[in-house]
């Protein structure tokens, strides 16, 4: 082969080469300055459409977090707040019936379908008495969380100051907040600690403490009777304290009482409403779910006066309209089912005690054996236990949160198969450090599911787990 043909093969390599490399080069430096283009329109996007600022910092719920956990590992869950049998047969008889009515398919009275509504103040105008009006003073909701939210968004301007007693059901704080709210929270905090059981009774809010948050900022406080998670009834000398502070400074008070027929004697529930001068401002909230025991119907209330009422009627008919018909109409039955026998023991608002009565005391002993040190409710179907007698068998370390109850129950679920809630959930993050050595377990369940997870404590304490 000739140079010159060497010559010419070398140098057409070369420029072969070289166009390649270049083209290479080019092509990476599109796809860089097209990266660049999209992410910096990604990171527009991003910023244009995050959350409104009222709702900056909101995160998933623990319900969300736990939920997942427990599909993830299976554990009994005795976390959540349902019975995991079915419900009275009457109660899904009455939806069965409605089914099956053609006519009662399509919308109903946007504030409550009438026939409920109805039934709703015929039961509570008994209860507190006072006659109430079923069309100007009883609201049907989508459960007692849109109760909630329509209360307290209806009546919360921006700046309001809100009392929130701790602890509390986990959606109070962020709906104040949505609202332009300013929460204020006081914990109720136990007078002894010293006893192998405590009892929810034992957890009292300091009356001083709870004087200096009243002012004249203060538009409403959110009581929650029975509590959730404690299961402590407040007793008339506790509501007559938080009633006269509300007349003193004319403040709305929001009376969470959906656990209000699972009391255990000899404690009594009251309704705050029924002292005097609160009814004229208190809205009182119920739940369906709660009362028959069909949390998946999503069905709540609220009751009061026409004024308060008028204002959660605004929010509620803008968001979401009307609820469900059939739901609406087979709860409507279900009370005039029980009003007919409010005052026998068949009636199922006074039967599902005697129910979990025996349950209650069978969680209360099993974990004491463990090593927990309950508290016992003296209402509602939630315990709280103090676990940090069992601090030095468990290895906390494999968990990353930043409290150590979630710590403790993610360890549990994942390491002895029983998941319960983690109780810091429910307090302001000045108050969590109250709550870190506690678990929430729920004891509306089958007998063989609160035996099998009596089993395992009881391995898992001897070591066989």
């Amino acid at each position: 082969m000739s140079v010159i043909v060497k010559i010419s093969n070398n140098f057409n390599r070369f420029l072969h080469r070289s166009l390649k490399e270049h083209h290479l080069l080019f092509i990476q430096q599109s796809v860089k300055c097209i990266s660049q283009v999209s992410f910096k329109k990604m990171d527009d996007i991003v910023q244009k459409f995050k959350l409104p600022a009222a709702y900056e910092g909101s995160e998933p719920s623990v319900w969300v977090e736990y939920i997942q956990l427990a599909l993830k590992y299976k554990p009994l869950n005795l976390g959540q707040g349902f019975p995991d049998y079915p419900p009275p047969k009457y109660v899904t008889d009455a939806l069965i019936e409605v089914a099956s009515n053609r006519n009662l398919h399509q919308y109903t009275r946007g504030f409550g379908h009438p026939r409920l509504v109805q039934a709703i103040a015929q039961l509570y105008s008994t209860l507190i008495g006072r006659e109430l009006n079923p069309f100007t003073e009883v609201m049907t909701t989508l459960g007692a969380y849109e109760a909630l939210y329509s209360s307290i968004t209806g009546h919360v301007d921006v700046g309001d100051e809100v009392i929130i007693i701790e602890p509390f059901f986990d959606c109070y704080s962020p709906m104040v907040k949505y609202a332009g709210g300013v929460p204020r929270y006081i914990s109720l905090k136990p007078k002894q600690t010293d006893a192998k059981v405590l009892s929810s009774g034992d957890f009292k809010l300091d009356q001083v403490e709870l004087e200096g948050l009243f002012n004249t900022k203060t538009k409403a406080i959110i009581l929650n009777t029975p509590n959730n998670p404690l299961g402590k009834v407040f007793t008339l000398e506790e509501l007559t304290l938080i009633a006269d502070l509300c007349k003193k400074y004319n403040v709305l008070c929001i009376s969470d009482e959906v656990y209000e027929w699972i009391v255990y004697k000899p404690h009594q529930h009251i309704r705050i409403a029924t002292l005097p001068g609160m009814w004229e401002r208190t809205l009182t909230i119920g739940s369906a779910g709660k009362t028959f025991s069909v949390t998946g119907w999503k069905l709540g209330w609220v009751y009061g006066p026409s004024n308060l009422l008028f204002n959660a009627q605004m929010i509620h008919q803008n968001s979401v309209y009307t609820g469900c018909t059939p739901i609406q109409e087979a709860t409507a039955i279900a009370f005039e089912t029980e009003i007919k026998r409010l005052n026998s023991d068949n009636c199922y608002f006074n039967s599902i005690c005697n129910e979990l009565e025996p349950k209650k005391k069978f969680m209360a002993k099993f974990l004491q054996e463990t090593g927990f040190k309950p508290v016992v409710p003296e209402g509602g179907y939630f315990m709280m236990a103090d676990w940090s007698g069992l601090e030095s068998q468990v290895d906390l370390s494999s968990e990353t949160d930043q409290y150590k109850d979630y710590k403790f129950t993610k360890w549990m679920t994942k390491n002895v198969g029983l998941q319960g809630i983690p109780p810091t959930a429910f307090y302001s993050t000045e108050h969590k450090p109250l709550a870190e050595n506690f678990v929430r377990y729920c004891f509306i369940k089958q007998d063989q599911n609160l035996q099998i997870a009596a089993d395992i404590l009881g391995k898992w304490k001897s070591g066989k787990n």
